[in-house]
């Protein structure tokens, strides 16, 4: 990882998401859009429930991985690592027991702010899968999760940008 500024002491923080955790979450919050829907839709509300299930676990997957990869772009100036001399890629579906994300920050970076961060991060992760998922299975659901996920991230962003020193203002004269 690179420090974050070359003159200024820096520290560690490392955030881990269980996959485990993600997909409880989930897995509940297709169930209750599930539950809401028209009874007489069975096949639909099927479709919903299943999100988490063999055959459909491999698109949330990729919508995981997409979402933990979009999170770490976000917070990029903490999170940077240099390229490897041999780096290289394939699209083999990894299912990830973990998503870590490991930030280098400045050494009067908040505690509370690592905190929050690590919230919005579940949040997004959560909503940007529900928001691929409805968007096959219950398109009228689709725009309420994407916004959740664009409010999240959007929050991500935002924590990260608030001062960390004080701010010191020069006297005027005048």
């Amino acid at each position: 990882m690179y420090p974050q500024c070359r003159n200024e002491a820096s520290v560690q923080a490392t955030l881990t998401f269980l996959r485990t955790e993600l997909l409880d979450d989930i897995r509940q919050y297709a169930y209750v859009e599930a539950d809401i829907m028209d009874a007489d839709d069975e096949h639909s509300r099927h479709q919903v429930f299943d999100i988490a299930e063999d055959g459909n676990i491999d698109r949330v997957t990729r919508v995981l991985n997409l979402a933990y990869s979009e999170c770490v772009e976000a917070l990029y100036p903490y999170s940077k690592t240099a390229v490897e001399s041999t780096e290289e890629r394939n699209d083999v579906l990894v299912q990830k027991q973990e998503y870590v994300i490991q930030l280098l920050l400045p050494e009067t970076f908040s505690k509370t702010t690592v905190n929050i961060l690590a919230e919005y991060i579940h949040e997004y992760m959560i909503c940007r899968v529900l928001s691929d998922w409805f968007s096959i299975t219950k398109p009228d659901s689709k725009k309420n999760w994407e916004e959740k996920a664009e409010k999240a991230i959007s929050k991500m962003r935002s924590a990260i940008q608030f001062r960390t020193k004080r701010v010191r203002r020069t006297l005027s004269p005048f």
